[in-house]
């Protein structure tokens, strides 16, 4: 959080992340704390994966992201939550 810096009235926003073609559109975002242990991600097609919070790498806001699993090219992302 603390790489983005306060916003006021009239602000224009702060990109988040890099959105490409190669990238698609951010699924989820969310401030972890230290209770947080894993994450669930569920495809339309029924696809579930869990993986551990701390196996994920610690980008730099401007990055393009990580990927915590791969698809189909028809199916998408449904739902996903920390744990």
């Amino acid at each position: 959080m603390k790489e983005y810096r306060l916003q006021k009235r009239g602000g224009v926003g702060i990109k988040a992340i890099k959105i490409t073609p190669k990238t698609g559109n951010l699924t989820l975002s969310a401030v972890l704390g230290d209770d947080e242990e894993g994450l669930i991600v569920i495809s339309k097609k029924g696809l579930t994966i869990h993986i551990e919070i701390r196996n994920i790498s610690i980008l730099s806001r401007a990055a393009q992201g990580v990927r915590v699993m791969k698809l189909d090219a028809a199916d998408k992302i449904a739902s996903a939550t920390c744990i």
